[in-house]
């Protein structure tokens, strides 16, 4: 009888990047996701009230990817933010860090200055909410021209890179920005120059009205990759950590001077294109579709798997509730106080600063002469 052959030993699943991370470092995760709606809830309740002037672009719903894409980098790495990310502003270089004030970033006081249109932002009221950028805090300017950035933040990846830098330049685009020539132009030239550039599509199902069957004729918008050799990752939107696990491959890759990568985040936009939009928005996008694409929000897929994972209980999880709510039906009470605190302090003190003298209306439109 011939001698039975024993079975393979059984191998360990290897351990996601986000299995790695400390139980502290989930649940700051979590207060992050937390942060960012919070911003988001408490612009548009001002918007309404009439306390607030300009076009607010609702980044709700989506907020696990800038969460979990922010959680990846080095307080030197940079970021070119859309006007959908707002948070990302003052929430680059936060992990661990809430209560410092020399984090590479914005502070929240210059951010919601800037929404207020005070004279402590750095636009000093002359530009719309997110056309702020700092080259101290490593985040490049944003402007409208969606995908216009990437190269921008080619060209600084190459200037790092010639001087012995390893920077990780992340831009974040829609997934409608990838149909026009200068994203191809830039993610090409960061190819052959295997630039550390990580392009994240924010595929919120929609470029404005039109729907991404019309948009694209594949299914994932990361396959725009493969026309570089470079890789295109996959991420759910929707899920922190599987973002964050994304990313950190991304960053890995760059690191190594292999070069440029594309995540495509699938995620849905809670409202309309901006708040001028919401009223059309209902009238092009169905009901179920909006309800269906809210469903998994950010903040209860996170509760969920921190429950898993045993590291919050039930009880813990249903403590504060600001998953599954839009904006007007949320309360102070549905958020961490630590939450509320820190953004209130950006609030206030935005609220009480002054408005730029008059006298600065002319002041950078004309060139200057002795």
């Amino acid at each position: 009888m011939p001698a039975q052959k024993s079975a393979p030993p059984k191998t360990a699943s290897p351990a996601r990047p986000s299995d790695l991370l400390t139980k502290e470092e989930h649940l700051e995760l979590l207060k992050h996701l937390y942060l960012a709606r919070y911003f988001d809830v408490r612009l548009i309740k001002e918007k309404r009230r009439g306390r607030l002037t300009g076009t607010l672009y609702s980044s709700h719903n989506q907020e696990a990817i800038l969460a979990g894409t922010l959680y990846a980098l080095k307080s030197t790495d940079w970021i070119s933010p859309i006007h959908r990310d707002m948070p990302a502003f003052f929430m680059k270089d936060l992990r661990g860090k809430w209560g410092q004030d020399d984090r590479i970033a914005m502070t929240v006081e210059e951010v919601c200055s800037q929404v207020w249109g005070r004279s402590g932002s750095p636009g000093r009221a002359r530009d719309n909410w997110s056309h702020i950028g700092s080259k101290s805090g490593h985040i490049i300017h944003s402007t409208s021209m969606l995908a216009g950035t990437i190269p921008v933040a080619a060209g600084l990846a190459y200037a790092n890179k010639l001087d012995g830098g390893d920077a990780v330049v992340v831009t974040y685009n829609g997934e409608g920005s990838t149909a026009q020539g200068v994203f191809h132009e830039a993610i090409n030239f960061a190819a052959v120059h295997k630039l550390p550039v990580i392009t994240i599509i924010e595929n919120n199902q929609w470029a404005y009205g039109t729907p991404t069957h019309l948009e694209y004729p594949l299914e994932d918008f990361a396959r725009r990759a493969d026309g570089y050799g470079i890789p295109g990752w996959v991420a759910d939107g929707q899920d922190v950590f599987d973002v964050y696990d994304k990313m950190v491959a991304a960053v890995e890759y760059a690191r190594t001077g292999a070069g440029p990568s594309i995540i495509e985040c699938k995620t849905f936009r809670a409202y309309g294109h901006g708040d001028h939009d919401d009223d059309r928005a209902a009238r092009y996008r169905p009901t179920d579709d909006v309800n269906k694409g809210r469903e998994r929000d950010p903040i209860a897929v996170c509760k969920r798997i921190l429950v898993e994972k045993g590291m919050m209980t039930q009880a813990e999880a249903a403590q504060y509730a600001a998953e599954g709510k839009g904006a007007p039906q949320t309360k102070d009470e549905d958020f961490p106080p630590e939450v509320v605190e820190y953004l209130k302090r950006g609030v206030e003190y935005a609220i009480k600063s002054p408005l730029p003298d008059a006298a600065e209306g002319a002041m950078w439109v004309f060139r200057e002469t002795n």
